[in-house]
């Protein structure tokens, strides 16, 4: 079965670091699927504000952003106590969205995985894909 390759930018325009809580581990004592997500969500929200958006939806206008797909590619464990350092790029431009790539490693430089999420413009309002606003396009581009 092949598996998934996360291509890497040349370059990552944010970076942030995030620790490993005791609640992220899972039955084999290390990081868990699941709780890397959450960080991801986590350092994606960092990443997002680095571009001057406050978060990833508005309740006001109900204009947001909608992750419609994650790949991971596990390299490494990591374990409580360990600072994950989250180095993130927008990849991909589209007139409705972007990738955002995650390259993380913990603080002794080991490389713990390579990700990506696929955020695509949405209009909770009626519950559709809306098009990338001029000013993110020109950030991600």
């Amino acid at each position: 079965m092949p598996r998934i390759k996360v291509a890497l930018p040349d370059t990552f325009s944010c970076v942030t670091e995030i620790p490993v809580r005791i609640t992220d581990l899972n039955y084999g004592g290390h990081l868990g699927n699941d709780a890397l997500l959450g960080i991801l969500h986590e350092a994606r929200v960092h990443f997002l504000r680095s571009l001057g958006l406050e978060n990833d939806y508005d309740p006001v206008s109900k204009l947001g952003l909608i992750m419609v797909d994650v790949a991971v590619e596990y390299k490494g464990e990591a374990f409580h106590g360990d600072v994950l350092r989250i180095a993130m790029a927008a990849a991909d431009p589209n007139k409705y969205g972007f990738d955002v790539v995650y390259h993380v490693h913990n603080q002794a430089g080991k490389e713990i995985a390579r990700a990506k999420t696929g955020m695509l413009c949405f209009d909770y309002n009626i519950r559709k894909l809306r098009l990338l606003p001029e000013e993110l396009a020109a950030q991600v581009n």
